[in-house]
């Protein structure tokens, strides 16, 4: 049976020690064992855990959310994670919000502004992922019918001139 002492699982997953020591106060992780010399002694069910508070942690939930997730599963699991993805979207539209309103003042002060992601950038992306010709005409099809302005908007932010985005709604918009 495989065990790490505390710097070695907390290098298994990215940690700092200091970090590991931190969820052992806390109660969300502690060894499951210790030395002769009383070093902390963890498990490979110990390192999965670790992994599942790191995993949760990058979701962005905070340390009560992780240790309720780890406490509980099926329907309060779920709620959590609903909520947290909820606060996510919401982050994002805000975050959206800011990035129009920089964009504008910058627009104002005279400066063009390049996109974040061109269209040239984004297509190579999903050819990279795998997403066939097809596949991209069935996603602009889907986003015009179920949000077309939001549709508009993402194709704006990529930099595409207008007359290319009416050519490209109209097409989407065809069944």
């Amino acid at each position: 049976m495989k065990t790490y002492r505390i710097t070695q699982l907390a290098r298994t997953v990215g940690l700092s020690r200091s970090t590991l020591l931190h969820y052992d106060r806390i109660g969300l992780l502690a060894a499951s064992d210790r030395s002769r010399a009383d070093y902390r002694i963890y498990t490979e069910a110990d390192r999965r855990r670790l992994e599942r508070i790191c995993q949760y942690r990058s979701a962005g939930l905070p340390l009560a959310d992780v240790r309720a997730l780890l406490d509980v599963s099926g329907r309060p699991a779920a709620r959590l994670l609903e909520k947290r993805l909820r606060q996510t979207s919401e982050e994002i539209g805000a975050l959206r919000g800011q990035q129009r309103l920089l964009a504008s003042l910058l627009r104002v002060a005279g400066k063009s502004v390049p996109p974040a992601v061109d269209k040239r950038t984004w297509v190579a992306m999903l050819k990279a992922a795998g997403v066939s010709q097809q596949s991209m005409e069935r996603w602009h099809r889907e986003f015009e019918r179920r949000a077309p302005r939001d549709h508009h908007g993402f194709l704006a932010s990529l930099g595409i001139p207008e007359t290319e985005i009416a050519r490209i709604r109209a097409f989407s918009a065809r069944p």
